[in-house]
């Protein structure tokens, strides 16, 4: 004591100061496994990686880089008014790199992972780079736009489908003549006559609207309008481009099978047709690539059709020249054990065959038991992202159930990324995925998946407290922010970096209920309630707040046709409405051009860090942020004025800074005026209006 009473002012503060232990400032410690914190993001053996951690200036004592066994003391590499900026270099190899940190301050350790500071470490969460795992930089924040071909455009009516082409589920096809008509409860043998000169009729308004990937739902041969149950991977749908060779009749009155059905036979069947169709889609392709737009195509692999002519059990190749007779049609077919029949004794025409979900139009196809098969599909991998066609990428349509085995599964995913990324390496492999994708992106199989889980669900239950198919209502996760921060947090942690950049994050598609039908929070189908009530009581205030997130969050925002001109809809066939040309929503498309070229503007928004920022109930609020820029997002989706205080400073705003104001959706409108929010003390106080949306952008202040 007498040696304290004995310093000076200045030396009894200092030695207050040293024994004072500081108080670990948990909101500002950041990293992520993006081009802000790991540099190379993708790097390949061999490389050396620069790995970042962010503190609080002068707030820690040490940081840890902790990776399996080996424990690394991070050194302080650079700061600035607000933060310390940790690095650490480490040279990989050929196995991933598995790693978290370690944070020590006033005698506290505070473990740091993909769920944000914590006292105890859960390694499930742990950040990983795996070595010569990328994706296309071409798709990192892309902006896509998914064509139902036959709702788009008609473009060339003489490829229609016509009345009694042929049947299909047990009732012949029908042309639509009427393209605002609703689509029938079994609208799947309905065709409006859209088709891929449709698409190509309108690249100019696809540009304008700023798309950068067509996404097409399947277009090979196929009887239905969806085409997941494909006849022919080897050719794209005559109906869909060119008819070369028109021959043939429509099914007579009565007829009870397609063996009549001799004008389909010859549009499908016919290799003039097939060869012509092709080599539309071949000028298709090089039209949008001149635009600078790519094409991706939809694969269907885990199951064909019926009508396919490895099964034929419609009997439509039976007798053509140059086909080999279908394993429905004898036993003794080249394609018998591309199938699994329960019953060997029934040729010819043996209809105990596996379906997908038992579906008898979706022979279920058997890659365990025929290497042809399986080194057949590796093939159509290749060719359709080969010259000549060129497309850049396949979405793999129900790809975890592929086969009858895991194991087998993921094998043959792996062959798949093998055979596609030799023949094109820039092509993205995206797969539909409702459950953990962990697995299937290690950076060997898939690039990315549609993003479900972490992007349309939580989305839509805290706009609308609507299930994706609109068949259930949960008040408790309407404007929830709680929930739908941690299920976004949790689920976004099953991806690596290169794969979150690139998923297709997407409101609606043609398998739930379109978006803007789930604001007016009504559960509901087609059946129950008609089509028209899916049209009723529409917000289109929450439909434009969650566009903006859309456009702000990591990924490649996705548009399902139609979406952007005020399309409703049911769930499935009801979504898959015709594009209502001549009656759109002027001011929604207009808001969607906005959105998307702020977004392709700003890098912050293509690739920066996100980072959740205070909010409320209701109230969504974030950053996303480069050392270069630094943008605000803050989201009401409440019906009443919210006030909120959003601490600025996390995402690096400083006192010399000030937000400006990009654009702001309100419930009635929306406007690009410009406004200042200023900034004290590293917060922004402001009030949000009801059902609104605002980008701010820090600037130097004036």
């Amino acid at each position: 004591m007498g040696m304290f009473q004995n310093l000076s002012l200045s030396e009894k503060v200092q030695l207050h100061i040293q024994r004072t232990k500081p108080i670990l400032n948990q909101q500002a410690l950041f990293t992520d496994g993006g081009p802000n914190f790991v540099q190379p993001m993708e790097p390949k053996a061999g490389d050396e990686v620069k790995i970042r951690f962010r503190t609080a200036r002068e707030n820690v004592e040490h940081v840890y880089f902790c990776a399996g066994e080996e424990r690394t003391e991070m050194k302080l590499a650079s700061r600035d008014r607000l933060f310390d900026f940790y690095e650490t270099h480490i040279t990989v190899d050929e196995e991933a790199v598995k790693y978290y940190f370690e944070v020590h301050a006033g005698g506290k350790v505070c473990f740091f992972n993909k769920m944000g500071p914590r006292k105890e470490l859960d390694s499930f969460f742990n950040y990983e780079i795996t070595p010569g795992f990328s994706t296309p930089d071409w798709a990192k924040g892309a902006v896509f736009y998914q064509i139902y071909v036959d709702r788009f455009a008609n473009g060339d009516p003489s490829n229609d489908v016509l009345d009694r082409e042929y049947i299909y589920i047990g009732e012949p096809v029908t042309r639509v003549t009427d393209w605002n008509k609703y689509p029938a409860k079994m609208g799947v043998r309905e065709f409006y006559g859209g088709d891929l000169q449709g698409v190509l009729d309108h690249l100019d308004y696809l540009q304008e609207l700023g798309v950068d990937v067509l996404y097409l739902n399947p277009i090979f041969v196929s009887p239905s309008n969806h085409k997941y149950d494909i006849q022919d991977y080897d050719y794209v749908d005559p109906h869909f481009t060119t008819i070369a060779v028109d021959e043939g009749e429509v099914l007579p009155e009565g007829a009870l099978n397609n063996i009549q059905a001799t004008k389909y036979i010859s549009r499908v069947t016919d290799k003039r047709n097939l060869e012509a169709s092709n080599a539309f889609f071949v000028k298709f392709v090089e039209e949008v690539h001149s635009r600078g737009m790519r094409v991706i195509l939809d694969g269907v692999f885990n199951h064909c059709g019926s009508f396919n002519k490895w099964m034929d059990a419609e009997r439509l190749y039976e007798n053509q020249y140059g086909y080999e007779k279908g394993a429905y049609v004898d036993k003794n077919s080249p394609y018998h054990n591309y199938f699994k029949f329960y019953n060997e004794e029934e040729w010819p025409y043996n209809e105990e065959y596996d379906g997908w979900w038992g579906h008898r139009t979706l022979p279920k196809l058997n890659y365990e038991e025929s290497r042809q098969l399986y080194e057949y599909i590796l093939k159509i991998g290749r060719k359709w992202v080969s010259p000549p066609y060129n497309v850049d990428g396949w979405r793999l349509d129900v790809a975890a159930d592929l086969g009858y085995g895991e194991e087998m599964n993921h094998q043959f995913w792996r062959d798949f990324r093998t055979a596609v990324k030799e023949a094109n390496p820039e092509a993205i492999i995206l797969a539909e995925h409702y459950d953990d994708p962990r697995e299937w992106l290690e950076g060997d199989q898939w690039d990315t998946v549609m993003n479900y889980n972490a992007f349309m669900e939580p989305v839509t239950w805290f706009f609308t407290g609507m299930e994706k198919h609109s068949d259930e209502k949960r008040s408790d996760l309407l404007g929830n922010t709680r929930a739908f921060l941690d299920s976004m947090m949790y689920h976004m942690s099953r991806f690596q970096y290169p794969s979150l950049l690139v998923s297709m994050n997407e409101l609606s598609n043609h398998d739930h209920s379109r978006f803007l039908t789930r604001t007016n929070q009504t559960v509901g189908r087609t059946e129950s309630m008609g089509p028209e009530a899916a049209d009723a009581n529409v917000n289109k205030g929450i439909m434009r707040a969650a566009v903006m997130l859309q456009m702000t969050w990591p990924g490649a925002p996705t548009l399902y046709y139609g979406d952007e001109a005020g399309v409703t809809g049911w769930t499935d066939p009801d979504n898959r409405r015709t594009y209502p040309w001549g009656h759109e929503d002027q001011e929604l498309i207009e808001y969607h051009r906005k959105m998307i070229r702020i977004h392709k503007e700003h890098e912050a928004l293509l690739t920066g860090s996100l980072k959740y920022l205070e909010g409320a109930y209701k109230v969504i609020c974030y950053g996303r942020f480069t050392a270069r820029e630094k943008m605000v997002v803050l989201i009401n989706g409440g019906f009443d004025e919210a006030k909120v205080r959003v601490p600025v400073w996390e995402i690096g705003v400083t006192e010399e800074e000030e937000l400006q104001r990009i654009i702001m959706s309100r419930e009635a409108d929306f406007t690009l005026e410009p406004a200042v929010c200023p900034v004290q003390g590293g917060v922004l106080e402001i009030t949000l209006p009801a059902i609104t949306a605002i980008l701010l952008k820090a600037v130097p202040k004036k």
